[in-house]
């Protein structure tokens, strides 16, 4: 759903949107930085005139196969160059990304091809680890009739192209033209957004607001041109895109990409690259702070790591500044920043970014507003905020306050410190499970195991981590005469049934009935409450 054009006009007029699309914001950097480097990983450096030219070869390629303005096309890539490339060479081309992840399957793949109709499916065949991705978005590309399937880190089969030899077989070639085909008020990329109904929402962002969101983020950090980045999660995630890829170009910035994590070589790239701005989330948090070695790196460089967890463990194992923050797909990012008091950094969440975003906290299922100090659900619109999920006029009907405000199911709790209104993150109102950043919904989970023999029901709620923050629980109640399965056991049933490894239940709770609330509905919250004491009394002993 677009923007209004009056208000989209007030955004523009008024400077709060970038006018650029991101294509153009590329090659305004390759005109007056060519040959600073752009992207670094592995041991690869590519400049901004290198990414340049070869995005723009490739976007002359796609079109060569016949992509059209405004088509889809399934990305399914890891945290690479190849990546980068792909992606800014759809932005040239006006063709939209559905921002996927190597770790989904059948089930999140085939519900997000049927929603969107992709007519492209970019593939990253190393992305898979012993699963075989490629063959796998062949199947996918074959059984939802996607034309075109393209390649890289590995050969194509006879369906497919390799991303590669696309770039190569334009070597001749004049820029794409196309101004007047769509511009910046466009969409750029479908990201996606963990819901409780099992399957990703899909929220369009577009060249203007995107943009603008990332700038105002970056101006809390007091990001600089050049200033270097690093980045070790995926790179199709929305603060992937906003961090790796939006702020690079932006600010002609340099970004690490780290396609695999590990804690050492993370501290090596830091004081090796002179690493300015760090960003982490979930699992790698507690390993940051958790570093036996950090003595042995000058982290000098270092003026902010941002951190959706954890920013106090880390600043004071590290000595690293560390800002806690809340971002949400669908258009908002709060934080502290480097200037910021310990207890603002370390004992919130921040503030909004933009001056023009506004927040309010409802008490849940009311329009009505909590006083200061008291939990409520965090409401907000602005510059960047959602409009409407695509294709999903149900979800969106009850999205939404009457004045236009998105509700985001989370609990949030305003604060005053040092003089000034700051946000503390209570928890989620929804049933939607965060395993170290992977945020995914139940509904599917428990309608395939309600349908395993061995079992009569199921439900599936968040457990605490001390990893990952989340992880997924299973209560079962089982069928007369037969045996509770296994965790592996109940994992092989649902991938088979095409679930991706990261919902898989981790623990197995049988039970004869499950609680209820007073007015007879399932009460989650019971059943969280029951696993996070039962873990918490197996710590003790």
């Amino acid at each position: 759903m677009y923007t209004p054009p009056e208000q989209a006009a007030y955004y523009l007029n008024g400077g709060i949107w970038d006018r650029q699309t991101l294509g153009d914001t590329l090659r305004s950097a390759a005109k007056h930085a060519p040959e600073r480097i752009a992207f670094v990983c592995e041991g690869d450096r590519m400049s901004f005139g290198e990414l340049d030219a070869k995005s723009e070869r490739l976007a002359c390629g796609l079109r060569a196969l016949g992509l059209q303005v405004h088509d889809r096309a399934m990305f399914q890539m890891g945290t690479s160059i190849e990546t980068v490339v792909a992606l800014f060479a759809c932005f040239k081309a006006g063709i939209v990304p559905v921002c996927s992840i190597p770790q989904y399957r059948e089930l999140e793949i085939g519900k997000l091809a049927e929603l969107t109709n992709p007519k492209a499916y970019f593939v990253q065949a190393d992305a898979g680890g012993r699963f075989d991705l490629a063959k796998f978005a062949s199947g996918m590309s074959e059984r939802h009739q996607i034309p075109h399937l393209i390649v890289a880190g590995g050969a194509p089969d006879a369906r497919g192209h390799a991303l590669e030899s696309l770039c190569e077989s334009t070597a001749e070639f004049s820029a794409l033209d196309t101004s007047g085909e769509f511009g910046c008020e466009d969409v750029v990329a479908f990201q996606l957004s963990g819901g409780s109904t099992g399957v990703p929402k899909v929220i369009p962002r577009f060249h203007a607001e995107y943009q603008s969101h990332v700038r105002s983020w970056c101006a809390c950090y007091d990001m600089r041109d050049g200033h270097v980045g690093i980045w070790a999660l995926p790179i199709l995630h929305n603060a992937g895109m906003m961090f790796a890829i939006v702020r690079t170009v932006l600010f002609r910035a340099t970004t690490v990409l780290m396609p695999q994590w590990d804690v050492e070589r993370y501290f090596e790239a830091i004081e090796h690259e002179r690493v300015q701005h760090a960003f982490t989330i979930g699992p790698h948090a507690p390993a940051i702070a958790a570093y036996p070695h950090v003595a042995r790196h000058d982290l000098s460089s270092v003026r902010s790591l941002s951190t959706l967890m954890g920013a106090e463990a880390i600043e004071r194992a590290t000595g690293m500044p560390s800002i806690n923050m809340f971002g949400i797909t669908e258009g908002l990012v709060l934080t502290g920043t480097p200037e910021s008091s310990m207890k603002a950094r370390h004992g919130s969440v921040g503030m909004p970014c933009s001056p023009y975003d506004e927040v309010r906290l409802l008490h849940p299922g009311t329009d009505e507003e909590v006083q200061i100090g008291e939990a409520g659900e965090l409401c907000f619109r602005g510059p960047s905020t959602l409009r409407g999920y695509y294709a999903a006029p149900e979800i969106n009907a009850v999205s939404f306050t009457p004045d236009g405000f998105f509700r985001t199911g989370d609990l949030i709790r305003a604060a005053v410190i040092d003089g000034q209104i700051v946000y503390r993150f209570e928890g989620r109102m929804r049933d939607n499970i965060n395993r170290g950043g992977e945020k995914f919904g139940t509904e599917d989970i428990e309608y395939l195991i309600a349908r395993h023999p061995a079992i009569a029901d199921g439900k599936v709620v968040a457990m605490p981590d001390p990893i990952y923050g989340e992880k997924a629980c299973a209560f079962l109640i089982i069928r007369d005469g037969h045996k509770v399965p296994t965790v592996g056991e109940l994992g092989e049933y649902l991938l088979a049934h095409g679930v991706a490894k990261f919902k898989l239940p981790e623990r197995i709770e049988a039970c004869d009935a499950f609680p209820t609330t007073r007015v007879g509905k399932l009460d989650r919250a019971h059943l969280r409450a029951t696993i996070a004491g039962k873990i918490d009394e197996e710590s003790v002993h």
